[in-house]
């Protein structure tokens, strides 16, 4: 598996998270300090959440990164203040995705004009990143993504890659996105070691509008959570290792999606790296 190669992926990882009631301590008990905490956002509950648990998260000494979907912010009232509140908590990192409110909550429809106002603003953060969608998007034909992500990399950082649960699919996304000269480095995104009645019961916390949605656009995520072998998270990275292992892929890290299972990721983290480290 090109095992030291592998292992920088699984040390440079980085874990999401939802803002629940119950996530800071989660984190505080499981998440080293130099696991990269990424927040996500909702268009239930707004950026609030995100706001407050990645400020509480930075003064705990975590590297963070808070979801700014446009489509939450109101005006550019409100984004000067998220700015604001972010940088005063040391936060310089930040994910910059579409997001899916619906219909927006201001002037943003997509992520592209964002990041063109946050450059206009003199790019307060050091680093930013995007989408990119290895499996197909719900909405949005392929090739638009991608073109999306050449638009788009004038103005980021990095690509965080969406779910994707086939290895082939995901070899193909990043030669297509390489051949389109989008150098930017990209952390793969992986479903970690979800139990399918955690993740249905985590999903209903997101809230019944946006849980709804949630199962509509990823149906096809609980089939392959719920079938038995259907998915674990070792045996889509042996078979990916090939191509997240490649130099010609730059891929940065892995980015774990965690359905706020932190301590079950976290030891099947840890069981990995033992398990090359006895290779």
């Amino acid at each position: 598996m090109h095992s030291e190669r592998f292992r920088a992926l699984l040390d440079s990882v980085r874990y999401e998270v939802l803002p629940a009631k119950a996530t800071l301590d989660k984190v505080l008990a499981h998440v080293p300090r130099d696991v990269v905490v990424t927040v996500t956002a909702s268009p239930v509950k707004g950026l609030e959440p995100t706001l407050d648990l990645a400020t509480r998260l930075s003064a705990h000494g975590y590297s963070v990164v808070p979801h700014v979907p446009a489509r939450l912010l109101r005006d550019d009232a409100h984004l000067a203040d998220v700015v604001h509140r972010l940088r005063e908590a040391g936060v310089d990192d930040v994910f910059v995705p579409a997001g899916d409110a619906d219909p927006p909550a201001g002037p943003y429809e997509g992520a592209l004009p964002l990041l063109r106002h946050l450059a206009e603003l003199g790019s307060p953060f050091a680093r930013v990143g995007i989408t990119g969608y290895p499996e197909r998007h719900p909405l949005i034909d392929d090739d638009i993504t991608i073109q999306a992500m050449w638009d788009k990399h004038a103005h980021a950082t990095y690509i965080v890659s969406n779910l994707c649960f086939d290895s082939r699919v995901l070899g193909e996304w990043v030669t297509r996105v390489r051949r389109r000269d989008v150098t930017l480095p990209v952390h793969v995104g992986v479903a970690g070691p979800v139990e399918r009645t955690k993740l249905l019961a985590m999903a209903a916390k997101i809230g019944v509008g946006e849980s709804t949605r949630f199962l509509a656009r990823h149906a096809s995520w609980f089939v392959r959570f719920a079938a038995p072998g259907g998915y674990a998270p070792e045996r889509l990275l042996r078979r990916s290792a090939p191509v997240l292992t490649a130099p010609s892929a730059a891929v940065a890290g892995l980015h774990l999606f965690t359905f706020n299972q932190i301590a079950e990721t976290e030891r099947w983290r840890r069981g990995m790296l033992e398990r090359l480290d006895g290779c």
